[in-house]
């Protein structure tokens, strides 16, 4: 009982549709952030370094990033409301999961070979399918009954 409850409200915070990101992908990360009583979008662009739990609502990426000489790395959890989008620029060849062996690299030892694909195809999000009717119906069939 406690399982399936636990279940229901992490379906609940997952978003309808994220973006299929993978290692080795360059990505451009928007995402929200709140100074006082301002809230503006911040974009984050590198490359995915590692994926994490893909299926699961803390499904997780880390982007490594270089700015002004220093390596920086950022963790995003993907169906936060924080994260506004996640679009894929460019995409590469890799054989792993996580590119570790990139922090140790600089120049041009650190490129990843490109792949072609459809940047629109993947960076279009596939419609949400209608959940809230559903919730609806059943809470007025309950204040019915």
């Amino acid at each position: 009982m406690s399982f399936e409850l636990i279940k229901k409200v992490n379906e609940a915070q997952k978003k309808a549709s994220v973006v299929d990101v993978r290692s080795g992908d360059t990505v451009r990360v928007s995402q929200k952030i709140r100074e006082g009583a301002k809230e503006r979008i911040q974009i984050f662009e590198g490359v995915v370094i590692r994926t994490d739990r893909r299926a699961s609502h803390t499904s997780r990426i880390t982007v490594r990033k270089i700015a002004s000489g220093v390596g920086v790395e950022k963790s995003f959890l993907l169906h936060s409301p924080l994260v506004e989008k996640v679009e894929v620029v460019r995409r590469a060849k890799v054989r792993r999961n996580y590119l570790s062996f990139l922090r140790n690299r600089s120049g041009k030892s650190a490129r990843l070979k490109a792949l072609n694909f459809d940047r629109e195809g993947v960076n279009t999000l596939a419609e949400a399918p209608v959940v809230k009717e559903i919730v609806t119906e059943t809470a007025a069939e309950a204040k019915a009954e």
